[in-house]
């Protein structure tokens, strides 16, 4: 029969308030009492239980990860891997993690998740964009939070960002390096923070290489970057432009769709146009050509969101952090010298 809290008291002739107190090292304990109960721990090979650990401390030991229905589609690995990097370095630690999602298109009157309003976790993990609407209800709570990928305007949380204007001044840069001039850009929401700064970094690249950022050459909607996105910018660039070599994608997802609609058309990649994407996600190697692309490191950005939660949760006096996770583009077959 496997040892309780109970079985420890009961042997060291203690309260079971007291053997909590103990495992939780509080200092209200004397030495001699604290001698006494961890002989009785290890005599009766007596394993503490997260509920006996949060017996003083009043602390769930759950932190909940959160993010968008639409982010944790089969189809769209990349949250998944953020999520896996948080629940990897949780594993021998002192937290469990706890995973939920919410629509994309939360309101004020859905409720929140359940694990917030029963209160069973200390800190809260918000992966990529949420309503911003979620994110004020949350933060009335008071729950730390750490954002990763997102950055918001909100003092006092610590955010794990992509360097994403570095990640589009590389991709751009490449493509002019293999000679390309006329280079294209497909995106999603400018105002989606990631997406701007993908768009600055290539912005700043051609300003850098004396090119004009033609107008003509940039594509962006309020839609959802996914494939089907992709493939819809990618005609309405090439239908506009007829001197396009190039194209750098916000992400893998769009460049699917772009690579897509040019086979579709009989357009050759990368010996008729040259396509850079972002991200790095696996099925990038099973593309043909396979996808020339920016490798988010994901797993980092989900150890470094626990961490820093983890942090603030042992010391709630901690400083916001603005932690920017560097990226390394990955050549493939998707570009070519022109």
């Amino acid at each position: 029969m496997k040892t309780t809290i109970k079985d420890v008291a009961k042997h060291a002739g203690v309260s079971i308030a007291t053997v909590s107190l103990v495992i939780n090292n509080n200092t209200r304990i004397s030495s001699e009492t604290k001698r006494k109960v961890l002989r009785s721990i290890k005599t009766l090979n007596y394993h503490p239980s997260r509920s006996a650990r949060d017996l003083v401390s009043k602390k769930t030991g759950n932190i909940g990860f959160l993010l968008t229905d639409d982010h944790f589609l089969r189809t769209e690995p990349f949250y998944s891997k953020i999520f896996l990097g948080t629940e990897f370095e949780a594993r021998d630690g002192e937290y469990y993690v706890l995973l939920t999602t919410v629509k994309s298109n939360f309101t004020k009157e859905d409720s929140l998740p359940r694990f917030i309003l029963e209160k069973s976790v200390d800190g809260i993990i918000i992966a990529g964009k949420v309503p911003q609407n979620l994110i004020d209800r949350i933060c009335v709570l008071e729950i730390p939070i750490v954002f990763v990928d997102y950055e918001t305007n909100i003092n006092g949380h610590s955010h794990v960002l992509i360097d994403n204007v570095q990640g589009g001044i590389i991709a751009t840069n490449h493509l002019l390096e293999l000679g390309h001039k006329n280079i294209g850009f497909i995106g999603g929401d400018i105002n989606h923070p990631s997406i701007h700064d993908r768009f600055l970094g290539y912005k700043q690249a051609l300003e850098k290489a004396n090119l004009n950022v033609n107008p003509s050459h940039i594509f962006n909607n309020t839609l959802y970057t996914n494939r089907q996105n992709g493939y819809v910018l990618a005609k309405k660039l090439l239908e506009h432009n007829e001197g396009i070599t190039a194209v750098f994608a916000c992400n893998d997802a769009m460049a699917f769709g772009a690579m897509q609609y040019l086979r579709d058309n009989g357009i050759k990649v990368p010996d008729e146009i040259s396509i850079v994407g972002f991200d790095d996600v696996d099925v990038d190697l099973l593309l043909k050509p396979p996808l020339t692309t920016m490798r988010v490191q994901k797993m980092e950005l989900g150890i470094e969101a626990f961490r820093l939660i983890v942090e603030k949760l042992k010391n709630n006096n901690s400083s916001a952090k603005k932690i920017l996770v560097p990226v390394e583009l990955i050549v493939r077959e998707s570009t070519k010298q022109l």
